[in-house]
Parts: C-alpha cells; structure tokens; sequence
C-alpha cells in the first residue's frame, strides 16, 4: 500500500485506533456491571416508561363498557388457553376448553378491568400481587391476556362491534403490552437524567463523526480523494 501523505495517514491510524479502543471500552461490564450498550439501553428505556402510563386513563374510559355483555367463540393460542381461564374466571367471565376453541360469556367492562388492572401492577413492578393472585408468573398471566384479547378481537370483528373492537385494541397495546414490555423497569424523568441524557446524545454525534474522520484521513493518506467531475460541454 503507498502512502501518499503520510501526516494525513498518521491521524487516520490514531482516530481509528482510539475509536476501537473506547468501542472496546464500551463493550466491557463497566457500567455497573453492564457494558455501555446495555446501561444505555436501561437509560432511554425508563426515561420513555416515565412518559408511556396510558393505563389510568384506559380505566376511565372502561367505564363505557361496564355491563356490556360479550359471548363468542375463541381460538386462544395452546399454550396460553389453562391460563386464558384463569384470568377469565377471575374478571367473573365463564370461560371453558371446547378441543382447540374456548367458549366465553362474559361482561366486556369487567374482562377489560380486570386485564387493565394487571397490567397496572406490573407497569409499576407489582408482580407479587398478580403471583398471588393467578397462582402463576406474571408474565404468563398477561401473556394470557394478550393471547385472549388477541382471539377476542377476530370475534368481535366477525359480530360487527367495531367500537369495542377499536377500544380492545388500545387495551392491548396500550395496556398490556406496555406493562409486559417496561415490566422490572424503574421509570425515570427526563430532567432527572438531563446531564447524562445529553451526554449520550452528544457523545453518539461527535463518536459516528471520529469513524468517518478517520476513514477520511485514511483514504486521503494513500491517495484517494473526492473531487467534482469536470463538466462537460456538448
């Protein structure tokens, strides 16, 4: 390989270098015992569970379907249906294994409440109270909620309730994903983390900027440089 400019080649080399050697920092369990990745992973994460509580207002507007009744026929997935009636039971909903279908009869408003407040307490890292309530993992107990309410959406499609059907949906993703999701994660402010928030987001521009200096540098030291076509003329 010919060095064409040697100085611009020398600062290429030591760019790229320190830029390997803070990456290989950064990979290391430096960060209570998590690699940079990981702790800034945690860090974005609770700032947005901070902002991400939609559940109490998701209770409020339950209240609209309290005394709705619901009854159809579900296909709950196999390996969450014994948990399915668990829940079900639970919200004060009948809920029977008929071979791969699960027949359920029920009052909307409860089924929703019932999910909604699981979902809150392990948004807010509650998991005890649904152990003891379920008698199982909690995870298992919302996977059971979003394997039910996954079935109950095609059913309520199939009897026209599209209102039901659009406020299921927010449940659900709103409700009980979120609550799976941000599950063991202590939710931050934004302001609380202000300084090293925007640390993160500084170091992240000026760190994707050294590589791309450095590759620069290293192409102008063996000769390669970007220059305008000529123009030409008909």
């Amino acid at each position: 390989m010919l060095v064409t400019n040697k100085g611009a080649f020398i600062k290429g080399i030591l760019l790229a270098v320190s830029f390997l050697i803070i990456l290989f920092i950064m990979f290391m369990p430096l960060f209570g015992g998590e690699n940079a990745l990981r702790a800034a992973d945690r860090l974005f994460n609770s700032i947005s569970k901070g902002s991400s509580n939609y559940i109490p207002d998701l209770i409020k507007k339950n209240k609209a379907y309290e005394g709705v009744a619901f009854e159809g026929t579900l296909r709950v997935k196999k390996d969450a249906a014994q948990n399915a009636v668990k829940v079900l039971t639970a919200a004060n909903a009948q809920a029977t294994i008929d071979g791969e279908q699960m027949k359920v009869k029920g009052d909307l408003g409860m089924v929703f409440g019932a999910a909604l407040k699981d979902s809150e307490a392990m948004f807010n890292n509650k998991d005890a109270e649904i152990q003891a309530k379920y008698g199982i993992p909690p995870r298992e107990a919302l996977y059971a909620w979003w394997s039910t309410f996954k079935a109950m959406d095609l059913e309520l499609k199939r009897q026209g309730k599209f209102k039901e059907t659009a406020f299921l949906g927010d449940v659900v993703k709103k409700g009980v994903e979120v609550a799976y999701n941000y599950f063991q994660i202590q939710p931050e402010s934004a302001m609380s983390k202000a300084g090293i928030l925007t640390f993160s987001l500084i170091f992240y521009v000026i760190y994707t900027l050294w590589w791309g200096i450095a590759v620069l540098f290293l192409f102008e030291g063996i000769g390669l440089e970007m220059k305008a076509g000529a123009k030409k003329e008909m």
